[in-house]
């Protein structure tokens, strides 16, 4: 491997020794941005034609834009102010259009002088800022420009194809400046080193990466950027695979002990005692996983399922078959109210199963004992003791079970619920704990359509349950515009108050908790939504404070948020479950895992401010009974906001797999625009995860093969550099959160 950086040597160059220092360190900052390398790889996001004007009319809320327009009218007024009592104050006014529609541009104070002697009705330019609304008009303040003359030198050398590309850009360097960026490296695009086997390129007939490189950035028609598009996809789905194929070609090699279920140990006592019969859903994903659990590698399995389709119920009956192998089985939760609940449902279920050791257990019991962080000491001595000795066949806990302190007697197989909260590295730690790799199976609630499927869980097989267990109700969902029909939003506390009334539950739930310390004080950023509307996210202290005092009088208004203590956490819960509380009001906390069957309304606010997949998840928790769910989504955007849009698909469906693909053309956008304020930007920039499905399968296939035939990859340097970059950038951000 120590020869190949050297081929690599103008790519791996960092910015500062080639742009200016100023450009490099906001580019570094703002953008993730430290090599040449990655200068070419941050990809125009679109391309403006010179002779055409942007589309004005749809310009998205809150984002930095890059517009051509010319401008129609230019006005100068001078007004009073604080800062300037005799009515010196000055304010620009532009607008600019591009025959669709119109925007107005502010300038302020001596920041005019400049744009009122430039900006003058005909002119044409580039113009970029952020998108807000002024008294119902979209505005851009101040925002920076550049003149589109074409006749000096300068600009026609920049502009030169009839195709401008648009960079996603930041507040602190506009799209152009990227550009003449780019212009300088370019050039070292001719030394990329390819990651693509000559024999694959070839045979699909894609360009050289040079070539790509240079197409997407300057590309002279749009068949150019077809063509480079076209190679720059392969590459991410390409190298994501390979990853994805080293990892399980790795796994397969592993060795596992096989775990059969004795034909009349706890597994048939459980089934014996259960109230129903399983869906065929059960029986089928339960046939799948019994027969990974007989080989002699260990499985490697995703188990997807909505909210409430028995998927705990499928998890249960893997780790008893287990039990009956004479093996254990730990079930990993990402917090402790959850370990709490599944440790509570799964003694419920076994009932004198559970009670292995002690008077009262049934003749096949074991131990299931719950392992979590803010134990107290005698008792988690005592679970870490039923661990160690084999007494204890079941345990259910959250991260503390990766501890060293941790000693398990035989560790068969591990269940983690929903993985996108865990990351390869916890599953290693705990692999390490069998005297062989443990089995795996992993659980969602989030759908995940198949191609994310492929590049998040590329290493896992899957298995879907996607009926829901008999008896449940729909739910119906509404969009409550509070700020355009605020009589909406009383109509929705009067409806809390009639379920109230009929002897259900609500629950409401805020994105923020309110105990917060200054947000100075955290240096957390204030995200652009928050400065745009200058009004933070509603907190669950002060909405629970306001419901009591008003909409809800009279009714019990208890909360719910993350840093309360566990046991305060335990009995509001097990109030609300008992029904002596009528509204819970809560952060996210109880997302997953809450089931209160008599809860039939849930109020969001903000709702606008939660992913898609997320409001899907929420809206889980009510309708878990025989009488109808309610789900009020409410929210103070704009009607033609993309936020709006964005709830009128969550209350329009309650089909999760339909919703995650949307919230994924969503979160790609928001993933492309270099608008993450980290920096971290996701390894798929031109790849996108729904569209390109056969290009993921395809790559997912050559990967395989290729995998196989040479699991070093001994004859592919190029791919080998491209891996090593893509997991050490993506390691800690990609394929751990997935």
């Amino acid at each position: 491997m120590g020869d190949v950086p050297a081929l690599d040597e103008p790519l791996s160059q960092p910015l500062k020794s080639v742009l200016g220092p100023a450009t490099a360190k906001v580019m570094a900052e703002h953008l993730g941005l430290h090599t040449v390398g990655d200068l070419l790889h941050h990809y125009p996001r679109r391309y403006e034609e010179r002779g055409q004007l942007t589309h004005l009319a749809d310009l998205p809320m809150d984002e930095h834009v890059t517009v051509v327009a010319q401008v129609a009218d230019a006005r100068l007024h001078t007004f009073a102010s604080s800062r300037a009592p005799r009515g010196k104050g000055q304010r620009l006014e532009v607008t600019i259009t591009d025959g669709s529609g119109r925007l107005q541009l502010v300038f302020f104070g001596n920041g005019v002088h400049k744009p009122h002697k430039e900006l003058l009705p005909g002119t044409r330019a580039m113009f970029a800022g952020k998108v807000s609304v002024f008294n119902r008009r979209l505005q851009l303040a101040h925002p920076a420009y550049e003149l589109l003359r074409g006749d000096s030198e300068e600009t026609v050398e920049n502009w030169a194809g009839a195709l401008i590309p648009i960079y996603p850009a930041t507040a602190k360097l506009e799209s152009w400046k990227i550009g003449k960026a780019v212009q300088t490296v370019l050039p070292a695009a001719q030394d990329a080193v390819d990651p693509l086997p000559e024999s694959l390129r070839s045979g699909r007939g894609l360009v050289t990466l040079p070539e790509a490189l240079l197409k997407i950035h300057r590309p002279h028609t749009k068949a150019d950027i077809a063509d480079a598009r076209a190679r720059l996809k392969w590459d991410e789905a390409f190298v994501l695979q390979v990853a994805l194929a080293r990892r399980r070609y790795a796994d397969a090699q592993l060795p596992a002990v096989p775990r059969r279920p004795r034909p009349d140990g706890i597994l048939t006592a459980f089934d014996d005692r259960l109230p129903f019969t399983l869906t065929d859903g059960q029986q089928r994903v339960c046939k799948e996983i019994f027969d990974d659990l007989a080989g002699e590698h260990p499985m490697h399995r995703l188990l997807q399922g909505e909210v409430g389709s028995g998927k705990t119920l499928v998890a249960l009956r893997a780790m008893l078959a287990v039990v009956d192998a004479g093996g254990q089985a730990a079930m990993l939760a990402p917090t402790e109210v959850l370990a709490q609940q599944h440790h509570r449902s799964i003694t419920e279920m076994m009932g004198d199963l559970a009670q292995g050791g002690m008077l009262g257990g049934a003749e096949h019991a074991t131990k299931v004992v719950l392992l979590t962080g803010s134990m107290g000491t005698a008792a988690r001595r005592r679970a870490l003791l039923d661990l160690a000795t084999g007494e204890a066949g079941i345990v259910i806990g959250t991260h503390a079970l990766i501890e060293d302190k941790v000693q398990f007697h035989d560790l068969g197989l591990v269940v983690v619920d929903e993985q996108h909260r865990f990351g390869v590295e916890q599953r290693d730690a705990l692999r390490g704990k069998g005297k062989q790799p443990p089995h795996l199976l992993v659980m969602t609630a989030t759908p995940i359509p198949r191609t994310v499927a492929m590049t998040v869980f590329g290493d896992l097989e899957t298995s879907v349950l996607d009926q829901l267990p008999a008896g449940r109700s729909p739910i119906a969902s509404h969009v409550v515009p509070a700020a355009d029909k605020p009589h909406f939003l009383a109509r929705a506390w009067e409806r809390v108050r009639e379920e109230a009334a009929k002897g259900h539950q609500a629950y409401v739930v805020c994105p923020r908790i309110g105990d917060e310390e200054d947000d100075k004080k955290t240096g957390r950023k204030k995200s652009p939504e928050d400065e745009a509307e200058k009004r933070p996210p509603l907190a669950v202290l002060d909405v629970a404070e306001q419901l009591r005092g008003g909409p809800l009088k009279g009714l019990t208004v208890e909360v719910l948020h993350g840093r309360m203590q566990p046991d305060d956490k335990d009995a509001v819960m097990r109030r609300f479950a008992a029904g002596e509380v009528d509204v819970l009001v809560a952060t996210t906390v109880i997302e997953v895992g809450v089931n209160v069957p008599n809860a039939t309304v849930m109020v969001i606010m903000d709702a606008d401010r939660f992913g898609v997949s997320q409001l899907h998840q929420l809206r889980g928790r009510v309708g878990r009974g025989s009488a109808p769910g309610l789900c009020l989504l409410v929210t103070e955007m704009p009607e033609a906001s993309p936020a709006r849009q964005r709830l009128n698909a969550v209350a329009a469906t309650l089909d999760g797999f339909e919703l995650s693909r949307i919230d994924l053309e969503q979160r790609r956008e928001g993933d492309v625009l270099g608008q993450a304020q980290s920096g971290a930007r996701s390894s798929l920039r031109v790849l996108a995860v729904i569209d390109d499905e056969e290009i993921i399968a395809e790559a997912r296939e050559e990967a395989m093969a290729l995998v196989r035939a040479d699991p070093e990859l001994t004859g592919l340097p190029g791919l080998r550099t491209a891996l090593d970059a893509l997991l050490d950038e993506e390691r800690e951000q990609y394929l751990e959160k997935g």
